[in-house]
């Protein structure tokens, strides 16, 4: 998600110490459109707060004891060695702490979406040379988790490669019919900005399939003291707007349909402050506009998980 390094190096030294004391339905073409069913996501795997696979913090099943929520998106998968899909903070594909935790996940009746990307790193987008490449490294991710939903999670550097992440995107869900795509995107108060406002009507013209366009209402304008949840909901209608304008066959109802908010829980890296509160605006406008997905950065920052409670009751 946006800006989350601090996060993240505040995790790594945890493991550190810790490891020293112990020794994210078909696309149905339309004309050049790729246009998903609606309610493609939706919940559990749309209901799914991202979380890091390995790096200390809160036991995901216990989590799902506590509060009912039942998948989570492990975050993020990122490049090394060229165009080689590795865990940020977790290493290689084949890390068995990783893969034990996913089959504790499933093994308790939940899922796993794995996120792309994020704020920071290395991104495949970049380091792969080709829309082929970076579809193989997306494939491998897919083949090693028998993965349902891949979550990518465009920005930064990243979104001036939309068109090549695009590409493979198309190659992938022609290998894998049945794999659900989110992409995830930073926006303004009034919908994408910029480059990303861009990236809806370029799949549209590639052919190529995203089932959930997901914004992250947080780092986005929104000053101390201003109502986040208004404001998210704010930018999410501008979204809708948008993917009206590039899915022009849609019904309002389908291109809800296809959205889905991420938010952060409490304090914001440039000082906007998102409140339980903001969050069960948000529930209401996600439920009774049967969004597709609806979920935030970062379970671990959720001492006393009211803010995930809240996300396990979206049923898109």
């Amino acid at each position: 998600m946006r800006r989350h390094r601090i996060l993240a190096v505040g995790l790594a030294a945890l493991l550190l110490g810790a490891l020293s004391g112990a020794g994210q339905a078909e696309a149905t073409p339309v004309a050049t459109q790729a246009a998903p069913q609606a309610g493609a996501l939706a919940a559990p795997g749309g209901g799914a707060p991202y979380i890091y696979p390995v790096l200390g913090g809160k036991d995901p099943v216990t989590v799902m004891h506590q509060t009912g929520v039942k998948a989570f998106t492990l975050a993020f998968i990122l490049a090394s060695n060229g165009c080689n899909p590795v865990w940020d903070q977790a290493g290689a594909l084949s890390n068995s702490a990783v893969k034990n935790r996913i089959a504790a996940i499933r093994g308790a009746g939940g899922d796993v979406v794995i996120s792309f990307g994020g704020y920071s790193g290395n991104k495949l987008g970049n380091a792969c040379s080709s829309a082929s490449a970076l579809a193989g490294a997306y494939q491998k991710v897919i083949d090693a988790y028998q993965l349902k939903t891949i979550d990518i999670d465009l920005e930064a550097g990243e979104v001036s490669q939309a068109a090549k992440v695009l590409g493979a995107l198309k190659i992938t869900k022609q290998k894998n019919p049945n794999i659900q795509i989110v992409m995830t995107l930073g926006t303004g108060v009034n919908g994408l900005e910029g480059a990303e406002a861009k990236i809806p009507g370029q799949a549209v013209s590639l052919g190529a399939t995203v089932h959930v366009w997901t914004i992250m209402p947080f780092d986005f304008g929104g000053q101390s003291g201003s109502d986040m949840g208004k404001l998210s909901l704010q930018a999410s209608e501008g979204l809708h707007r948008q993917l009206k304008a590039a899915y022009k066959t849609k019904s309002d109802a389908e291109i809800y349909a296809m959205q889905g908010i991420s938010s952060m829980n409490g304090k914001t890296d440039e000082g906007e402050t998102v409140t339980v509160a903001n969050f069960r605006t948000m529930l209401g406008y996600a439920n009774s506009h049967h969004l597709a997905r609806y979920t935030f950065w970062e379970l671990n920052r959720d001492g006393k998980l009211d803010y995930t409670k809240v996300i396990a009751q979206f049923t898109g």
